[in-house]
């Protein structure tokens, strides 16, 4: 590869974490907000995804949980089921344990299932049936019922069906709640990082303003030990800085004038002047929240499911009511209230409102655990998706490897000393902004040599490398043909250079006063976890491919090294994509991972785009995941987070649809004549409730999964990686 023809291998790209969209005003806020309730249907991602609005409803949800707690605790023991537990019924004044239990299961009903009153009143006004629709049924049944017996002077009533079915749903709700909000303080905390005050340098004086009146472009003075306030450009200085808020990598790194700072990094000792790019939401940090919360704003295909079913199940639950009512009337010599004690017990048990809970608190606490661990997944469709992924296809330059070319190999030539050969070549290529340029100078100093020697000429040779004058001595640093070009003999050197070039690296040769006097080989360095990954992949059952523009020979050579028997090379940007299809065209579910501009394409037609952190803000916009870590290891954290999401939306989903399924006849009756069975309103609604409880707890279960996940940003750095595929595929 010539020294100036390095298009396969460009400078890394560090533009930063940059997603689709930017985070909503509201979420830098601390004012409060009227809690909003559409909760029977299980449409609130929203505004829980503010994070103010999101502690109001949790607050809201939480109240009217505990106040329904404690009232309901006395219904009961007025109640035929306190009696039949405890033995016994407090004092009732002389009013009768119906009219005890009236008076405190009415605030139970208006306050704490008022939230799902005005939700099924809306859903009604929209002509759809949702879960607030069949709550509001059952609740209506047992309490209006009740309440028509006590008026009339009758004793049996069961005010406590319809208390505990509220606080039960109530808790349901809370939990759910708990569990978004969760993620939402995480991400609040996120913002709390950046500082509420910066130093803006305007007219040449320095003025102290509010972090939120910084404007891009301003420039903005970074003292030692300070919090970077905004992104930016540094403009002069130089100072190590702590950005494990971003990269999670816990070591500084060295920055200096033309980087870029990502707000929210601690700096170093230096002080540092940049200048504004990106301000509030549209920062890296507001960014990545947004992602996070319009993850959990959306919708999975299971969940959509899930929604129509319940639709199917409000028709259902209140049909088995009716027909539970007409057939005991009919076809039976029961009482007419035994027959609607039947049917109120059947209406209560269907409610599917664990149905409505089985994923949408699941995706909330997937999405959330994958951003702690630098795993940003768009939306809830992606969340699922990425568990059906057979084949993924890697881009080489800043995927695979590490997009920063690095000397691997110095060969001094006979009569020539290694040290000497490269204080020479790193003092002439001091004179180019070249990546490979770059490098020969980057292993000079890593050696010890930060005098370089000065250039006193230099002259660029386009497709040839450089010649000029280093300490009196004539030098050239290029191509073989540049050597040739300076007359000299490069015999000698041929062979080494035939090898180093068939290795996949570029290879830049050194020739000084007319003699061949070494040779550099230069590679683009493969990520120390890449391998690991590519086994653990394939561990999993699947197929790995190489997609890159380079050469067949360092395509192949970086496939080797990383165990990739698939390699599509030489392969032009506009046509990345074609290749994406070819996979698909083999009945493949496809993921795309890539960092650069031309990756954009191919992202797009994958089935699942997976963007490498450090890479552009066009490859980052058009995936669906993003890596922060710029790690390939991470692909496996996606992997194992979306089977493990996907393992508990089925069990949720199959657990809310069997219990109801299977509970329906009971409470019906179907078992009554044969057993005498008789499954009363109250313990219909407990039963109920408790199918919620379990399906909330499961989804919350999820964070287990985070020592997994740990596990796996952590392996490249030993051997083992067979750990990583245990349970994983399931």
């Amino acid at each position: 590869m010539d020294h100036h023809d390095h298009a396969a291998m460009p400078a890394p790209n560090t533009t930063g974490l940059k997603a689709a969209h930017a985070m909503p005003p509201e979420a830098r806020n601390g004012r409060d907000h009227e809690p909003a309730h559409p909760v029977g249907g299980h449409d609130h991602s929203a505004m829980m995804s503010d994070p103010s609005m999101a502690a109001a409803m949790e607050r809201d949800m939480r109240n009217r949980f505990l106040v329904s707690l404690v009232l309901t605790i006395p219904v009961i023991l007025y109640s035929e089921l306190g009696k039949t537990i405890f033995g016994a019924t407090p004092p009732d004044f002389g009013l009768g344990m119906q009219w005890m239990a009236f008076g405190f299961a009415t605030p139970v009903v208006v306050y704490g299932g008022w939230v799902f009153i005005r939700g099924a009143f809306e859903a009604l006004r929209s002509r759809r049936l949702d879960m607030s629709v069949l709550i509001t049924t059952g609740v209506a049944a047992a309490y209006l019922f009740s309440a028509g017996i006590t008026l009339s002077g009758g004793h049996e009533v069961f005010f406590e069906a319809a208390a505990m079915l509220i606080t039960f749903v109530l808790f349901g709700h809370w939990m759910e709640m708990k569990s978004r909000r969760g993620t939402t303080d995480a991400l609040r905390a996120l913002l709390a990082l950046v500082p509420e005050r910066a130093i803006v340098v305007r007219d040449g004086v320095e003025v102290e303003v509010d972090t939120a009146d910084v404007v891009s472009g301003d420039l903005v003075r970074i003292r030692a030990g300070q919090r970077v306030p905004v992104d930016g450009v540094i403009e002069s200085g130089t100072s190590s800085l702590d950005e494990s808020l971003v990269s999670g990598e816990s070591l500084p790194v060295e920055r200096s004038a033309g980087d870029e700072l990502v707000a929210g990094s601690v700096n170093g000792e230096g002080a540092l002047l940049i200048r504004a790019s990106g301000t509030g939401s549209e920062t890296v940090l507001g960014r990545i929240i947004a992602l996070v919360q319009n993850a959990q704003a959306s919708r999975a295909p299971a969940q959509r499911l899930a929604d129509r079913a319940a639709a199917v199940l409000v028709v259902v639950a209140i049909g088995s009511g009716l027909v539970t009512f007409a057939a005991w009337s009919a076809f039976s010599t029961v009482s007419a209230l035994t027959a609607l004690t039947f049917a109120i017990s059947a209406v209560v048990i269907a409610c599917p409102d664990a149905l409505g809970l089985a994923t949408p608190t699941v995706v909330a606490v997937g999405t959330g655990l994958g951003a702690r661990h630098k795993v940003l997944i768009k939306d809830a469709a992606t969340l699922e998706g990425v568990s059906r992924i057979d084949a993924i296809v890697l881009d080489k330059t800043g995927t695979l490897t590490e997009g920063k070319p690095r000397v691997v190999e110095l060969v001094a030539m006979e009569g020539w000393e290694q040290g000497e050969v490269l204080r020479l070549a790193a003092g002439l290529e001091a004179s180019s902004s070249h990546p490979l340029a770059l490098a020969v100078v980057a292993r000079a100093h890593a050696a010890g040599l930060h005098a370089l020697p000065k250039y006193e000429h230099a002259e660029n040779v386009p497709g040839y490398g450089t010649v000029g004058l280093v300490e009196g001595r004539r030098l050239a640093a290029g191509n073989l043909e540049l050597l040739r070009r300076e007359g000299i003999d490069t015999a000698e050197i041929e062979r080494v250079a035939s090898r180093m070039a068939s290795a996949g690296r570029s290879v830049v040769a050194i020739g000084i006063d007319g003699q061949a006097a070494g040779l550099v080989a230069i590679a683009d360095v493969i990520r120390r976890s890449a391998a690991p990954t590519v086994a653990a992949l394939r561990a999993l059952g699947i197929e790995v491919a190489l997609l890159t523009g380079d050469n067949q020979g360092t395509a192949t050579a970086v496939a080797r090294e990383a165990g990739i028997d698939r390699v599509f090379a030489n392969v032009k940007p506009a046509d990345k994509a074609n290749y994406v299809r070819q996979l698909q065209s083999e009945g493949r579910k496809v993921a795309m991972v890539g960092d650069g501009i031309n990756d954009a394409p191919a992202l797009a037609a994958a089935d699942i785009g997976i963007a490498i952190g450090a890479g552009t803000d066009v490859a980052i916009e058009t995936a669906s995941v993003v890596l922060m870590r710029s790690d390939p290891a991470d692909i496996l954290k996606a992997i194992d987070l979306s089977r493990a999401t996907v393992r508990k939306m089925k069990q949720n989903l199959f657990w809310a649809s069997i219990y109801n399924l299977l509970a329906i006849p009971v409470a019906a009756g179907a078992l009554y004549n044969a057993t005498g069975l008789q499954l009363r309103p109250e313990v219909a609604a407990l039963l109920m409730s408790l199918s919620s409880i379990i399906v909330a707890t499961n989804a919350v279960l999820l964070k287990r999964e985070s020592g997994r996940l740990e596990a796996i940003g952590n392996f490249a750095l030993g051997p083992d990686h067979s750990a990583l595929t245990h349970g994983a595929a399931a």
